[in-house]
């Protein structure tokens, strides 16, 4: 089973830029979005052999998810179950008979850690919603994390030390959710592989030099790990500030 997470930092914007011809090539069992920058009849997407659902920010032109599956979910819920948390159409869990895929858009801490406080109690509060799912069946959570966990994540980690997405509370919340119980699956391949990144800004010729960040994930529940069978980050995809991440299973 073959699962695809991209954040497309507005679907619009990149249908224009290759997206349908790397969806159609990748041919993914599960292709989740982030950032989709979408209100309900913005776009006219609907890939033959695929179950779509959409999770719309109330701000236009804001968030919001996305997931395209070609087995039908068991259920699909929107949001984490918090009105606190769900006004920005962040979170997308489809229930499958093995386990649950979630797409996430984690929020950014912002320039000048502006919201940082908030970002802490939505890591407490999305972690607390994974364990709860864990305790029916184990869990497959992609997306944009906003979080280049280790030093060995970002091109530049001295510099940004104190900048949003590395910061050293967002990676203790990283640390403490894969504590938890939870497998950061590129690493479980990948252990000390370098300069592998999925995000790069588009200031100063960031991704012709690589100076990226990998801040987009699949990460799953550690009773998955005997079934994992690749992951890869497709740094050649363009399209967007972001590229596609991979995981196939068995």
């Amino acid at each position: 089973m073959k699962l695809i997470s991209w954040n497309v930092n507005g679907l619009r914007a990149c249908v224009q830029k290759g997206f349908t011809d790397f969806f159609n090539e990748i041919d993914a069992d599960v292709f989740c979005i982030q950032e989709s920058k979408l209100q309900a009849g913005q776009i006219d997407f609907a890939p033959e052999g695929y179950h779509c659902y959409w999770n719309y920010a109330e701000k236009k032109g804001y968030s919001g998810t996305a997931m395209f599956t070609k087995i039908e979910p068991i259920s699909v819920t929107y949001g984490i179950g918090i009105e606190e948390h769900d006004h920005e159409g962040r979170v997308i869990t489809a229930e499958f008979p093995d386990f649950y895929v979630i797409t996430c858009y984690t929020p950014n801490s912002q320039n000048e850690l502006q919201r940082l406080d908030y970002r802490m109690t939505w890591e407490d509060a999305f972690r607390a919603y994974l364990k709860k799912l864990e305790e029916n069946k184990p869990v497959i959570l992609c997306g944009d994390l906003n979080v280049a966990h280790k030093e060995i994540d970002l091109k530049n980690p001295k510099a940004n030390r104190k900048n949003a997405g590395f910061t050293d509370e967002e990676r203790g919340k990283m640390t403490e959710l894969l504590g938890s119980g939870f497998t950061d699956t590129f690493r479980y391949f990948y252990p000390d592989v370098t300069e592998r990144y999925s995000w790069w800004s588009y200031r100063f010729r960031a991704r012709e030099k690589n100076a990226g960040w990998r801040i987009d994930y699949f990460i799953v529940s550690k009773a998955l790990n005997d079934r994992l069978v690749s992951a890869d980050i497709h740094h050649e995809i363009l399209g967007s500030d972001h590229c596609p991440v991979e995981l196939v299973i068995r």
